[in-house]
């Protein structure tokens, strides 16, 4: 029996509802969920007393079930004579108050303002089948009607899944009147596939569009969300906006769906924002393991990053959470990283505000009352401390914050907000100049633990906390005679100052360098002075400009200064580009013919180059190679971040065991008593890998 139209024009026809209504008989058809599913925000809109117009009622039983809790003065109408005497014979003696008319909701013969509330389940999604003139012009009579009925204050309550066309329809007609517009989700899609016979992907919503009496030169409108049957409207500025919002609820019950029906659908992430605010508060991803066994207790976890620890590898590189999943032991587990600005009260407050949303990503097969674990590290949430937040025109919003690690040290760093998972400097925390007493996390004190002091002279400047950074220093010993470092002059010129962790070490460890840093940014030159213990000196001297109107400068100079070493650490400000460090135009070949004129012969040229393309990494690799045909490349474990070791003669190439040679004779001085090196990473190790392009 098919009970489906041919196409979706049909829904408007009279003669395909008579058909229908005749083939399904008198079993009830219950479009957008059941009563059940939608008392909560029936009640919530409609009051027992109100006297209510059904439009488009059909056999649904949604109309009895509020006769019988008591909502008993309720007309229906519907354009089927077919229903209508089904509906009247099937409640005359058992709801003798509730009337069923047959009449079209285009030209109704109700008198002007007979109702409080016009209730449509999915009326208007059939009739609004597309955007042609012809059915446009019959969903204006069917609005304009739906207005006329109404009293002033009363309400239109209408269920639909919200497409699109139907909500621009809808909320534009409304909003013109001068109605006030809320849409309010009331079913998600995990509802619906938990069912046998699951209907939508799609979610739910009421749209409630109330008439407020016209006001002469009013161009008031008021547009809100509600996203839970229990939570707070939050009021948007425009019809656009709400509809994103709506938009963005779809994909989020889509999304849910396909979690719930297969597994492995690739790296899945998404953001739980603040009801209130619209803020991102949580970042979820969700991570499938296909090769754990499935037994009772290993379907589904979540695990909370302590704040601070989400740039870790472990947690914030798709390969590292996979680690992550599988020796946790989980078939899907999703990892949550808590946002800086948002108030987070405790490991438990936390668990409790996301019990039951983390459930939409169930995979199937999780029992319904089953207990999800959550772990973590260390069973708590972590130190985040927010010393200071401003806004550089070149870098955009930063912030310079202090964290707490896994050895219990505290970190210093600096985040720029447009890629706020990439810590772009960091230093270590001196102890000994840590408050002892209370700590601040979000604000809040809590007793016990550490607090660092906010001065940049807390800085432990021995340590170098980036890898990358210290595979660079390591690339002194291509120099050789590493052990005449600290005893002759070194020209070294840093393009990229950050926090100004790289030049201030090679500065104090290397007493006889004279350091050039450029950066193009003035504000990070105040940030690494104040918060990362970096002070200019009669050796190390920072340029405020343009790396490449810099170097070009120099090249062009009749009398050019020759660096030992050139150092390039500096990020792209365009975040489409397939590589983020450094800006493509310092990797062209014109411009690397002006890095090698100001290289002496014996030099070398370090670079910090992050690219996701291949293809393109192909092609700033060949470039490199064409003008310093020397070249290493060192991969960092567990990042994108490759240093690339360039120098002008073939003739100087090492061999790996000369290398980790003249590595280990440079670390040996850099040991030296009062050299104040910081012995936790052995620089030799930074070679082991380094491969010859």
């Amino acid at each position: 029996m098919n009970l489906l139209p041919k196409s979706s024009r049909e829904f408007g026809s009279v003669d395909y509802w008579e058909r229908f209504f005749q083939q399904r008989g008198k079993r009830a058809f219950e479009w957008y969920g059941s009563y059940l599913e939608l008392c909560g925000v029936l009640h919530k809109y409609i009051k027992p007393r109100e006297k209510v117009l059904v439009i488009g009622c059909g056999n649904s039983e949604l109309s009895e079930q509020l006769y019988d809790v008591g909502y008993q003065d309720i007309v229906n109408i519907d354009i089927s004579e077919v229903v209508i005497k089904q509906m009247k014979e099937r409640n005359a003696s058992r709801r003798p108050q509730m009337s069923f008319l047959k009449m079209d909701m285009t030209q109704m013969e109700f008198p002007d303002a007979s109702f409080q509330v016009v209730l449509d389940k999915g009326t208007l999604d059939a009739v609004l089948t597309d955007e042609e003139e012809k059915t446009l012009h019959q969903v204006d009579r069917m609005l304009a009607e739906v207005g006329r009925v109404l009293q002033v204050g009363g309400r239109y309550l209408c269920i639909s899944l919200a497409q699109a066309h139907i909500l621009k329809k809808a909320v534009g007609h409304f909003s013109r009147e001068g109605w006030m517009v809320r849409v309010h989700q009331v079913a998600n899609s995990q509802d619906q596939v938990l069912e046998a016979e699951p209907r939508f992907s799609l979610p739910v919503f009421a749209f409630i569009m109330t008439k407020f009496r016209p006001v002469p030169g009013s161009a008031l409108q008021i547009f809100e969300l509600c996203a839970q049957e229990q939570g707070k409207p939050v009021r948007l500025e425009s019809a656009e906006q709400l509809a994103e919002a709506v938009r963005e609820r779809q994909q989020y019950a889509w999304l849910c769906s396909q979690l719930y029906r297969k597994a492995g659908l690739g790296s899945v992430s998404l953001d739980l924002c603040d009801g209130d605010t619209g803020e991102p508060r949580y970042t979820l991803h969700v991570v499938d393991s296909p090769t754990v066994k499935p037994s009772r207790d290993n379907h589904f976890a979540i695990f909370i990053i302590p704040q601070g620890r989400e740039t870790e590898w472990l947690f914030g590189m798709e390969e590292g959470r996979k680690q992550l999943a599988a020796s946790a032991g989980f078939r899907r587990l999703i990892t949550v990283a808590l946002h800086r600005g948002q108030r987070y009260e405790s490991m438990d407050s936390i668990q409790a505000e996301l019990s039951a949303r983390v459930m939409e990503l169930a995979p199937a097969g999780v029992p319904a009352q089953q207990q999800v674990p959550f772990l973590s590290v260390g069973g708590d949430i972590g130190v985040r401390t927010v010393q200071h937040q401003d806004c550089s025109p070149l870098s955009g919003s930063y912030v310079v914050e202090d964290v707490q690690g896994d050895d219990k040290h505290y970190f210093r760093r600096l985040i720029f907000l447009s890629n706020r998972n990439v810590v772009q400097s960091e230093a270590r925390l001196l102890k000994d100049v840590s408050h002892r007493g209370s700590s601040s996390v979000n604000g809040k004190k809590q007793n016990g633990g550490d607090l660092p002091a906010a001065p940049g002279q807390s800085i432990d400047k021995s340590y170098l906390c980036c890898e990358h950074h210290k595979a660079m220093i390591a690339g002194l010993a291509l120099l050789r005679n590493p052990e005449l470092l600290l005893e002759t002059p070194l020209a070294l010129l840093v393009v990229g100052l950050g926090g100004g962790s790289l030049p201030l070490f090679v500065h104090d460890h290397f007493p006889k360098s004279c350091i050039d840093a450029v950066e193009i940014d003035p504000s990070m030159l105040e940030v690494a002075t104040q918060w990362f213990g970096f002070s200019q000196s009669e050796r190390m001297k920072v340029h405020i400009a343009d790396g490449l109107d810099y170097i070009t400068s120099l090249a062009g100079r009749e009398v050019r200064p020759h660096y030992n070493v050139i150092m390039f650490d500096v990020d792209s400000k365009d975040p489409t580009l397939g590589m983020s460090c450094p800006p493509p135009a310092f990797v062209d070949q014109p411009f690397l013919q002006k890095v090698k004129s100001i290289l002496t012969p014996e030099g070398v040229f370090i670079l910090n180059l992050v690219c996701r393309d291949l293809g393109l990494k192909d092609s700033v690799l060949s470039g490199l190679k064409a003008v310093f045909p020397l070249l290493y490349v060192r991969r960092i474990e567990g990042e994108v971040n490759e240093i690339l070791f360039c120098q002008l003669h073939p003739e100087q190439k090492l061999a790996t065991p000369e290398l980790l040679e003249m590595a280990q004779a440079l670390e040996q001085t850099l040991r030296k008593p009062g050299r104040g090196w910081d012995d936790t990473y052995v620089l030799s190790d930074m070679l082991k890998t380094v491969k010859i392009v």
